[in-house]
């Protein structure tokens, strides 16, 4: 599991291992990282130009002293430094006595256009609103460059807590960041600011606590959370989902919301609607039924609302069902909020950002710019667990907790009937027994995995995902 921890977590951690620790002991570590990961991105030290672009306080102060390491290997570093009287005086000292320049902002343009790597050692986790008006012109810069640009801890702009970007930020090739990952790697549009990020343990681990902000599954934890029949199982024993989707003007929902339920682990499914010719015409193993939720036999959780038009009534039906149950398109906009929060039951809403925004009753535009806030608010508002869809997926319960982020998908993944699939692949796990949150977070996982596999770099269809999500099930496992 990949956790990252907020703000205040990370700098208590940090004062409880320098009171134990000789002073500087853990900015050495950081810089020592930091350098090392540096020399490694360049593949050679000597010879090479670094330019550090220096804020102030401690990750001014990193960037200072991993340059200074630099600079005694062979390598030309110049700081600017853009808070000349707050500037780190023990990293400044540092790089002096390497041999590294000093230039000023104003005329720091050509070292930038004639180097090989720009650190970017601007703000800290601390810094909130976007880089400040004299430090975006340089960053913009070292984006033009062609250097290598390495992020100190977090890319400058971006806010460690949420992934916000609200105005001008750093985009890094690698970013360093030490001791713990910060929710802002891990969320969109800080994730795709940060490039790859490195972890450099610097001591913090027992210093953290056992609840992180945000957690992202990796395979090992996915395949933990995989149903598996038992050798007594039979198709009813491994749990039956229902599907109540599609319509005379969407069948093509009702079809690709089972191809994803009939690869999600459960034993058999069940489907309700008007589309039932066209889903046993592909899926001949399906249970067919057109008597409505409530006639259409037991089923352990469902999936209502892909392509479900202005059917209110069987949204409400479902909704009133004492199982789990998954609520995704058309579902989201005729459900009934008191229903959702009335329920028992988990209910597991998908929506993408348009429809959260609706939910939520704000511009598209504010969810895609707050995610992570945005999940957290529907998810207690309707009291329900959420999974919201987009270049980063998250998954919040109504009662707090970590938020969960997917680390997998690509994007050709964004495109039309991708996220039925993806509501009968939940609702298929919802129905084999796993909670709301890891039914929404495995999901996600195997479905971005089996994007990847589908695409190679080119345009896909949903059906082609639905078709690699046993080859996602087996990579997971392997």
């Amino acid at each position: 599991m990949r956790t990252a921890y907020s703000v205040e977590t990370v700098r208590t951690a940090e004062r409880a291992l320098m009171a134990r620790l000789p002073e500087g002991a853990l900015m050495q570590r950081a810089a020592a990282g930091l350098a090392a990961a540096c020399a490694e991105l360049l593949g050679g030290v000597y010879g090479r130009r670094a330019v550090l672009l220096v804020g102030s306080g401690d990750n001014g102060g990193d960037a200072l002293y991993a340059g200074a390491r630099l600079a005694r290997r062979g390598a030309g570093v110049t700081a600017v430094l853009l808070a000349e009287d707050r500037t780190h005086p023990g990293g400044l000292a540092a790089l002096r006595r390497a041999g590294g320049a000093i230039v000023r902002p104003d005329a720091a343009g050509a070292a930038i256009d004639r180097a090989d790597l720009v650190l970017d050692g601007i703000v800290g986790i601390g810094g909130k609103g976007g880089l400040r008006p004299d430090a975006a012109p340089l960053a913009e810069r070292a984006a033009r460059s062609g250097a290598a640009v390495v992020a100190v801890d977090l890319p400058s702009g971006v806010d460690a807590e949420s992934g916000e970007a609200p105005g001008a930020a750093v985009r890094a090739d690698l970013t360093v960041t030490f001791g713990a990952y910060k929710p802002g790697l891990l969320i969109d549009p800080g994730r795709a600011c940060a490039g790859v990020v490195r972890l450099v343990d610097i001591g913090l681990g027992p210093e953290l606590p056992p609840e992180p902000a945000v957690e992202a599954l990796q395979n090992a934890d996915t395949a933990a959370l995989l149903p598996r029949p038992a050798a007594e199982s039979d198709k009813y024993g491994r749990g039956v989902v229902g599907v109540a989707a599609g319509s005379a003007r969407y069948p093509g929902a009702a079809v690709l919301a089972v191809s994803g339920a009939l690869r999600g682990g459960a034993g058999a499914v069940r489907y309700v609607g008007p589309s039932g010719q066209a889903v046993i015409a592909r899926f001949p193993e399906t249970l067919v039924s057109d008597r409505g939720p409530h006639k259409a036999g037991r089923v352990q959780a469902w999936v209502v609302g892909p392509g479900a038009g202005d059917d209110a009534a069987t949204v409400a039906e479902v909704l009133g069902e004492d199982v789990p149950v998954l609520l995704d398109a058309d579902g989201l906009r005729l459900a009934d909020r008191d229903a959702v929060r009335a329920r028992r039951a988990p209910t597991l809403m998908t929506p993408h950002a348009g429809e959260a925004a609706a939910l939520l009753g704000v511009a598209r535009e504010q969810v895609e710019a707050a995610r992570l806030a945005s999940v957290r608010e529907l998810a207690a508002r309707y009291g329900a667990t959420v999974l919201l869809k987009g270049s980063t997926t998250l998954v919040a319960d109504p009662g707090g907790g970590p938020v969960r982020v997917n680390p997998t998908g690509t994007p050709w993944l964004a495109t039309a009937g991708s996220g039925d699939v993806l509501s009968g692949l939940a609702g298929s796990l919802l129905a084999s027994g796993l909670s709301a949150r890891d039914a929404g977070s495995v999901g996600a996982y195997l479905h971005g995995l089996a994007g990847r596999f589908a695409a190679g770099g080119a345009p896909i269809a949903a059906d082609d995902i639905a078709e690699e999500l046993p080859r996602a099930w087996r990579a997971v496992q392997d």
